[in-house]
């Protein structure tokens, strides 16, 4: 079955709102590696390009340059000569381009903008000059650049020191797949599961389309994992290592970051990444943090009652946080191995982690559920002398709601010594931090809690279905 575009309706928007222009666009389309962008564009445009280019992975400054005249060729009909620098290059495709008669948009697309940025190619360079010399000036022309590494779109193209700043027009950002839109792909390819299989499905995976494009209709979830991750020859069990080298030329700090990170479910502040790897404190250290902020596989947070200075950096990647409890060092044993875990210890506290990391990347459907859509908020954790709490919506409307989140297959039963717990803590926060807020008791779990005695002290419920929406 054809891959359709789902979701995506904002980023459809902008690129509908680009073409109906009346001016020139210069529009810059950036995420992590697999999310989707070549696919976003290519589908809305249904490939009806002016010109199409694609850097080549690892590619030299030559090999770029000849892929450049071969698309020159094929979209022009002619025979162009080919060249040696990027300027000659954007040259021939201004003359081209300008050879284009009529009244329709001419539509630009240039793909994996880093790739064919070389080492001295000087490309940036050079695109800019066109940009600026021509093309900003021509009503008709819609140039498309898009990027997977998002560090260097952010450095060359979108950053105050970048080559292309303010250049842009448009700037689309492309994250991973929510629950919902991750329900309605499967679904688009045939695969109907349950809610909690779907959710599963995203603690392993994430929001990540092509990894969701892998998965087959006839297998059931814990088959598809077996196959694409654990069997011989598995598609994916590689895909951590070359994930790294495409997206940072020096990716072994960005490793051992992640690495470190996977162990500590709260995060961990800056300084304490720093001892873990026993390293000095670097622009470097400081560039790959960013790096990783930016590819989305770490969010940077402070914690309640915390300074700028004292902010968490915490593993937010559903395939790097698998990856490295079950992947990495897996040999073969065991092509069920997957399955053969179903009731494992070990299964149960990832999806319970897993599945905190779900809530925090759905705080949008959180507050619709809660009703505080309007109402301004900060999100946090709190670690205090006793206790901890991984999620909390401190509120302007003087409330904050204190989140435990559950991952279980059926309805969470609150007992005296949960209850108990739940209470205790609620207060240990109140005397260490001094609010005097409203305190909350929220319980986000995948079908709610059981009505007994217990159950009438929390405040708030949020389901597995209400991140849903």
């Amino acid at each position: 079955m054809a891959d359709v575009l789902i979701g995506r309706k904002a980023e459809q928007d902008i690129l509908k709102k680009c073409i109906e222009s009346q001016s020139s666009e210069l529009i810059a389309v950036y995420g992590r590696r697999r999310i989707g962008k070549t696919f976003l564009v290519r589908q809305y445009f249904n490939d009806k390009f002016s010109f199409y280019l694609t850097g080549i992975y690892q590619g030299t400054k030559t090999e770029q340059l000849g892929e450049f005249n071969r698309q020159l060729c094929r979209y022009s009909g002619q025979t162009w000569k080919k060249v040696t620098n990027w300027l000659d290059a954007f040259a021939q495709l201004r003359s081209y381009l300008e050879s284009i008669k009529g009244k329709q948009p001419i539509i630009v697309f240039l793909d994996e903008l880093p790739w064919l940025d070389t080492q001295k190619s000087r490309f940036i360079k050079a695109l800019e000059y066109f940009w600026n010399s021509w093309g900003a000036t021509n009503n008709r022309l819609k140039v498309i650049v898009c990027g997977s590494a998002t560090s260097w779109m952010r450095e060359n193209v979108l950053s105050d020191k970048g080559g292309l700043y303010n250049r842009t027009t448009r700037n689309i950002y492309l994250a991973p797949f929510t629950l919902n839109e991750t329900e309605a792909y499967l679904n688009s390819r045939g695969i109907v599961w349950n809610r909690y299989q779907v959710a599963e499905c995203y603690m392993i995976f994430g929001g990540t389309p092509l990894y969701l494009s892998k998965l087959e209709k006839d297998k059931s979830l814990t088959q598809n994992v077996d196959s694409l991750l654990f069997a011989p020859n598995a598609p994916l069990a590689h895909e951590f290592d070359f994930m790294f080298r495409s997206l940072f030329k020096e990716a072994s700090l960005h490793r051992q970051i992640i690495e470190i990170l996977a162990k500590k479910s709260i995060g961990m502040t800056r300084s304490d990444i720093k001892e873990a790897l026993n390293i000095n404190d670097s622009g470097e250290f400081t560039k790959a943090l960013q790096n990783l902020c930016d590819c989305d596989f770490l969010r940077q947070y402070n914690a309640f009652g915390k300074k700028e200075r004292g902010a968490l950096f915490q593993l937010t990647d559903f395939f790097s946080l698998f990856h490295l409890q079950y992947v990495k060092g897996y040999r073969g044993q065991d092509e069920h191995h997957w399955q053969n875990m179903l009731d494992s210890p070990s299964r149960r506290a990832w999806s319970g982690y897993s599945f905190e990391l779900l809530c925090l990347l759905h705080i949008k459907q959180i507050k619709q559920k809660l009703g505080i859509t309007g109402v301004q908020s900060d999100i946090y954790s709190w670690k205090g002398k006793g206790g901890q709490i991984d999620l909390l919506i401190d509120r302007r409307d003087q409330t904050i709601n204190l989140c435990e989140m559950k991952f279980s297959q059926n309805k969470f039963e609150l007992d005296k010594n949960y209850d108990e717990h739940l209470r205790n803590r609620r207060e240990l926060f109140r005397q260490q931090t001094k609010s005097n807020k409203a305190l909350h008791l929220t319980m986000i779990t995948t079908f709610g809690i059981t009505d007994n005695i217990y159950s009438g002290n929390i405040q708030n419920q949020v389901i597995l279905d209400d991140l849903f929406s």
